[in-house]
């Protein structure tokens, strides 16, 4: 099963390293890691996306628990919450892709942030189906360069990490 994990910790050097490494000790995999500074310039905030079996997981939530830096951590998986993964990707049409491209950056609500004469780079942001789907619609000899940020979550309505 697919997890997103958010984790609050302190913003200190070597942070990332342990808790990263957690996964790595158990074999798991980090399809994803998002980290960044929060409102407090103290702390920082880790939004890591793992698939695997839901019990071994949350022993490695339990252990990030343990870990002196930790502030907080939170399964989103297991609540309502928001998701979004952004995507910065250059593309040349080719005679394949027979679409109108505005109608596609449409359709998928995104922005064309360059032009030049042989190349559009387009901004997308969204669920990770849907930044797939956007792909999907190209020739892959199309797709020239592509930069994802990665999922970042947080939980619905009132409730906090």
């Amino acid at each position: 099963m697919r997890h997103i994990i958010s984790v609050v910790l302190e913003n200190e050097t070597g942070a990332l390293s342990r808790v990263s490494g957690l996964f790595s000790q158990r074999g798991f995999n980090i399809e994803s890691l998002t980290v960044a500074q929060t409102n407090d310039p103290s702390l920082s905030r880790m939004t890591i996306v793992s698939s695997g079996d839901d019990r071994v997981l949350e022993q490695i939530v339990k252990q990030l628990n343990k870990l002196i830096e930790v502030v907080k951590v939170s399964d989103l998986t297991s609540q309502d919450h928001i998701e979004r993964d952004l995507m910065l990707v250059k593309i040349s049409p080719t005679k394949k892709d027979n679409f109108d491209l505005k109608q596609l950056v449409d359709v998928f609500s995104c922005k064309i942030v360059d032009v030049t004469d042989k190349t559009y780079t387009i901004e997308i942001s969204g669920k990770t189906k849907k930044i797939n789907a956007f792909l999907d619609a190209f020739d892959p000899a199309s797709i020239l360069e592509v930069s994802r940020t990665g999922v970042t979550g947080i939980s619905r309505g009132k409730k906090l990490i």
